[in-house]
């Protein structure tokens, strides 16, 4: 393997520093060339960026069209652009550079210091930038993002046969995609990016009256979260399982084949749980374990890895229930909140006062903020099976040794493999190694002043490295 990763781009002049944090959250294994070039860069990254300028961090042209400064793949390994990130405390008279670092990086000892670029400060974006601020502080419904849930849930319902589409309609089929790419990041880089008001406001809150706990409370158990549904879903499904014998049985078996053995089954409870379970692969099937990386199987692609969830959970007490327990947490907040309020009518102090229903009304973003990630998702997912199509179908034509060569390519080399997908077999094959090497890899946790380090410097996990979820695993999403 080389000592840079074929795709690579060069690190930003202008905004040159880089890291891993919240990055490794997102996408933990390097990024598939497929997933980074298609998926990121020419998608992901331009919302992020109209998302920034949206919310008035970033004047129009500021974050170059040319190329990808938002975040970055160095080595395969998704980084965001730190100094971007910085603008918000230059530029937001409200927060500090100091202030973003800590909530980054705690006492991180290899930070990159600030220095300041000429055009880092910018007066005239500080109206817009407030503004924001205000909008988010006053927030109780945002319609645009339940269209795009909406717009999105029709992409999956109105999904064409893909088997039916010839290899060039496949790739029509994911350029089409493409641009939701764009709107639905662009949606949820706002309320990202909006979710830490509601704990600053509420920081001062809690210090005013002597509870630390009150940022968490308040801000727990909030709404209905997109994210949640899907566990609300499998738990009805487990207690299913769970009061029938021949269900239970079936299970027991383990969950190899579980699905063909029910369907073979001529029973009542066999069909409704199959169509239960079909049910729950079309509204959830996009979720997963890596569910930003197209390279990655999730619910639908691979349906072991949420029957091994439910055969979990089917063992779980009645009291375990999601919804109970949510419900519990929600009453736990309002009481937090009449609390909140009597003692800071106690205080007289009406600014305060203010400030708190102002955090209320902010909080209001992360229960977005899920929505907006699943708007996203589950775009991703219809690419992801668009893809997923054309590498079986070039396994069965023996263009490919394997369907996951697939993601092996860039995205402007699409219409070029269609048009002949044989000829690349030997260079997807030898990429396909190379990127499981780099999963054994430990990437720098910063990219600084734009120097990206080489990768025969990178540490090395170990034989275990970085490896797809298998059945059993715990998922977080």
């Amino acid at each position: 393997m080389e000592d840079r990763w074929f795709c690579d781009l060069e690190p930003s002049k202008r905004w040159p520093h880089y890291t891993r944090a919240n990055a490794g959250e997102v996408l933990a294994p390097p990024a598939s060339p497929l997933g980074q070039t298609f998926v990121w860069d020419n998608g992901t990254f331009l919302g992020w960026r109209d998302g920034y300028i949206r919310q008035g961090y970033f004047t129009e042209g500021e974050i170059t069209d040319a190329r990808t400064e938002t975040g970055g793949f160095f080595g395969g390994f998704f980084y965001i652009n730190l100094s971007n990130v910085r603008m918000q405390g230059v530029r937001n008279p409200a927060v500090t550079i100091e202030d973003l670092d800590l909530a980054f990086f705690g006492d991180h000892p290899d930070v990159p210091a600030y220095e300041e670029h000429p055009d880092d400060v910018n007066e005239d974006l500080t109206e817009g930038i407030l503004a924001h601020v205000g909008w988010v502080m006053t927030l109780t419904e945002w319609p645009e993002i339940d269209e795009a849930k909406e717009k999105t849930s029709e992409l999956r319902s109105g999904r064409p046969v893909l088997s039916s589409l010839s290899p060039e309609e496949l790739v029509d089929r994911a350029r089409f995609l493409q641009p939701f790419l764009i709107e639905t990041y662009n949606t949820h880089c706002v309320a990202a990016s909006s979710s830490g008001i509601a704990p600053g406001l509420l920081a001062a809150v809690s210090e005013a009256i002597g509870d630390s706990t009150i940022p968490m409370r308040c801000l727990t158990g909030l709404g209905d979260v997109d994210s949640a549904a899907p566990s609300y879903f499998l738990w009805d499904l487990s207690r299913r399982v769970k009061s029938s014998e021949e269900l239970t049985a079936a299970f027991d078996e383990g969950i190899d084949g579980l699905l063909e053995r029910l369907s073979s089954s001529d029973t009542e409870e066999a069909e409704e749980f199959l169509s239960s379970w079909s049910d729950f692969i079309f509204e959830f099937g996009c979720r997963g374990p890596n569910e930003y990386e197209i390279f990655s199987d999730t619910w639908e692609t691979r349906p072991a890895i949420a029957l091994a969830l439910l055969d979990r959970i089917r063992l779980q007490s009645d009291d375990e229930d999601p919804a109970g327990r949510h419900k519990d947490i929600a009453e736990s907040r309002i009481s937090t909140i009449s609390e909140v309020r009597e003692k800071l009518a106690a205080l007289g102090n009406e600014e305060l006062a203010g400030t708190f229903e102002a955090s209320l009304n902010a909080g209001n973003i992360m229960v977005f903020q899920e929505r907006t990630k699943t708007n996203y998702i589950r775009v991703v997912n219809e690419i992801r099976v668009v893809f997923e199509e054309l590498g079986k179908r070039a396994v069965l034509e023996g263009s490919l040794g394997d369907h996951k060569h697939i993601y092996m390519l860039k995205d402007d080399e699409l219409e070029t493999f269609v048009a002949d997908r044989a000829a690349m077999r030997s260079t997807l094959e030898t990429r396909y190694a190379d990127y499981l090497e780099l999963q054994d890899l430990e990437p720098p946790f910063f990219i600084k002043d734009g120097v990206v380090p080489p990768l025969s410097s990178y540490k090395r996990l170990g034989s275990a490295g970085v490896s797809e979820a298998e059945s059993g695993d715990v998922l977080v999403g």
